[in-house]
């Protein structure tokens, strides 16, 4: 089943803006792109390094249930800028109607202007199941048992 992800403009932005898209037939994500309000589209949203932001899309989303939406950050922009997303893998859930709006973090050491229209994340459509979750007094038992961060070794 293809879930249908609905998008509804909202007023104060640019209409202009492309909706979600995917870039290549073989896309996992649909680059979102940067809507700012009137008087923020010439000049963008410039951040200073370790700065971070809600960058808005001027987009309600409706997510069908069963679903969620993941954020994540376009690898070019972390590559070449430094930008990440501080909470990645952003989650929406299915029954948030509000503005879709993107953290962003900028981990370089210089500033980065994200402008108007720019692409700033991608939206990945997952499936959700929800799980039962039962307190007990004791939990099976594995050869890995309670190990935690590196007990499996170091790869070489």
């Amino acid at each position: 089943m293809t879930p249908t992800i609905k998008f509804r403009r909202l007023d104060g932005y640019d209409a202009t803006i492309a909706l979600p898209s995917y870039q290549t037939a073989g896309a996992a994500g649909a680059d979102v792109r940067a809507n700012f309000v009137a008087d923020l589209r010439d000049g963008g949203l410039t951040l200073a390094p370790l700065a971070r932001a809600v960058i808005p899309t001027g987009l309600g989303i409706e997510i069908p249930d069963g679903f969620e939406v993941q954020v994540r950050m376009r690898s070019g922009l972390a590559l070449k800028h430094g930008l990440t997303l501080p909470n990645a893998p952003g989650t929406i859930d299915s029954d948030y109607r509000g503005h879709l709006g993107v953290i962003v973090m900028n981990a370089g050491d210089q500033p980065v202007t994200i402008a108007h229209g720019d692409r700033i994340a991608q939206l990945i459509v997952a499936p959700v199941v929800q799980a039962e979750f039962v307190e007990v007094e004791d939990l099976s038992e594995t050869a890995r048992g309670a190990g935690g961060y590196g007990s499996t070794g170091v790869s070489q």
